[in-house]
């Protein structure tokens, strides 16, 4: 006999929709899964036997081939064990196949038969509902993540042997699961910032204000100064600045913690907060932009509507660095294989800071604190940041150690409370405007778009045009130069820019190398 039944995988961060075909013919018994299946697809025969004999199911000892459509696409995970034991219950005739029509069905199962979770479910419920599928049956400990895809009947199970109330209607009713309901609820659940906020900084007024400038306007910014000045402990202070997700944004990057399997165990709704990523600097080249033989997404794709923080930026390979150059400039990041091509998202916030040199004293000399490292040392440590890579941060400043009669209340400036009302404030600005060119943020803006945002003051352009000829700027410096005005502008609500906001952001890109 034969039954096909709907599932799915991830590819990328999206969702693909696979049928599972079972077939059982008279012969020796064997079972046998085509369809490019990868290791842990191949070892759920295993698991579906052992789970239907312990769920009170028969295992047919007959010649069984499951086939994972489409058959050119490799498979990988265990979210089909669900739909191969039901495929292989239904097409044996222990369950009716009237029951899972038009119905996708994915889950892990154990040796007992109890069904545990799967990562991607909000990419492959996206997918299934576009296809026109409306009814998942799919691990209870999913449902919470899964009910903020609207418009699914969604059936949370948590044993095997809860597929036999199929053949009554009325026994689906008590493992079906709202989602309007929870939508509200969970968004507004989500925990708030930690509790580090920019008031307890000291001094570094004028590094406070670029992070201000920075969150405003999605700006790349860099930090250079030597140890202790407060680099590391300002930029982790930077995500308590941005505002929450908007939801489609947040049902976006909750998408991707999802595929990449790092929802935390106790999340009930989506990631309201944008995410805040701090590799290491002993990082591959596929941690940061995603690989495998199969793509995983990397870091650059977590951070996605949210913040990269590289520390000791020179520490890092050059190699890895230098990967980051196109997802900085096309917010996305496109990883070819052999069979197939995959992009993922990119759209960041970059933030880092590094030492002058390997000591970190170069050029900050004071009492005991000198340099000791060599030229060729400094060269050496320098020469990890290329010069396009640093074309593509928006802002570079130098953080000096903070005078001692600074620490005192009245030099510790705005809370994050405050500086976050007026990001707040300059990107509902900037929506506003931005909108007629496609775009949300100034960062964004390109082209004819950017010139006609920013309307220059007649002295602003002779400024710029003046600059780029004497500090001999790129024409991409050129825009990125624009862009930081601009948002400088809309913090002093200004309708168009002028010389001071383009002087303002001129001395952020003051960084030699």
């Amino acid at each position: 006999m034969y039954n096909a039944i709907h599932s799915a995988s991830v590819f990328g961060v999206e969702g693909k929709n696979i049928c599972v075909e079972v077939d059982i013919s008279n012969g020796l018994p064997q079972v046998h899964i085509v369809g490019l299946p990868d290791p842990a697809v191949r070892e759920s025969v295993e698991r579906v036997r052992a789970a239907l004999k312990n769920s009170g199911f028969i295992f047919p000892m007959e010649r069984i081939t499951v086939n994972l459509a489409p058959a050119d696409l490799r498979k990988e995970g265990t979210a089909f064990d669900l739909a191969i034991a039901t495929g292989i219950l239904t097409a044996s005739g222990q369950l009716s196949s009237e029951s899972f029509k038009n119905t996708l069905l994915i889950g892990e199962l154990s040796l007992s038969g109890a069904i545990g979770p799967v990562p991607g479910v909000l990419a492959m419920l996206e997918q299934a509902k576009r296809s026109g599928i409306s009814r998942v049956l799919l691990p209870a400990d999913n449902v919470q993540e899964a009910a903020w895809i609207s418009g699914m009947e969604l059936y949370g199970l948590t044993h095997l042997h809860e597929l036999a109330t199929g053949d009554d209607e009325r026994n689906w009713e008590r493992l079906r699961h709202s989602s309007m309901d929870s939508r509200v609820r969970h968004f507004q659940d989500n925990p708030p910032q930690d509790g580090l906020d920019f008031h307890d900084v000291i001094g570094q007024q004028q590094a406070k204000r670029a992070m201000l400038i920075a969150a405003s306007g999605k700006h790349n910014i860099l930090l250079c100064g030597p140890p202790g000045t407060g680099k590391t402990m300002m930029i982790r202070r930077l995500p308590g600045i941005l505002p929450p997700l908007a939801e489609e944004e947040a049902l976006e990057v909750t998408k991707i913690y999802s595929v990449a399997g790092k929802l935390s165990d106790g999340a009930r709704g989506l990631m309201a907060s944008p995410p805040f990523r701090a590799p290491h600097h002993s990082i591959s080249t596929g941690g940061m932009i995603g690989g495998g033989s199969i793509p995983k997404p990397g870091e650059v794709t977590l951070a996605h509507r949210g913040i990269l923080f590289l520390d000791e930026l020179p520490e890092f390979p050059r190699t890895v660095l230098e990967l980051l150059r196109q997802p900085l400039e096309d917010r996305v990041v496109t990883i070819s294989r052999s069979r197939a091509t995959v992009q993922f998202p990119a759209n960041l916030m970059l933030a880092v800071s590094y030492n002058p040199c390997p000591c970190g004293y170069f050029g900050h000399e004071q009492g005991e604190k000198i340099c000791t490292c060599s030229p060729a040392s400094i060269a050496r440590y320098r020469s990890k940041l290329s010069g396009p890579l640093l074309d593509r941060i928006d802002l570079q400043l130098e953080v000096p150690r903070p005078r001692f009669d600074q620490n005192r209340a009245g030099e510790r400036g705005l809370t994050t409370a405050e500086l976050q009302q007026q990001v707040v404030t300059a990107r509902a600005r900037q929506l506003e405007r931005n909108q007629a060119f496609g775009v949300r943020f100034n960062s964004e803006l390109t082209g004819s778009g950017l010139l006609r945002a920013a309307a220059l003051h007649a002295d602003a352009r002779m400024l710029l045009d003046n600059a780029f000829e004497a500090l001999g700027i790129s024409m991409r410096a050129y825009d990125r130069i624009l862009k930081l005005a601009r948002t400088i502008a809309d913090l002093g609500n200004c309708d168009s820019v002028s010389s001071e906001h383009v002087a303002e952001a001129i001395s952020y890109r003051r960084i030699e190398i």
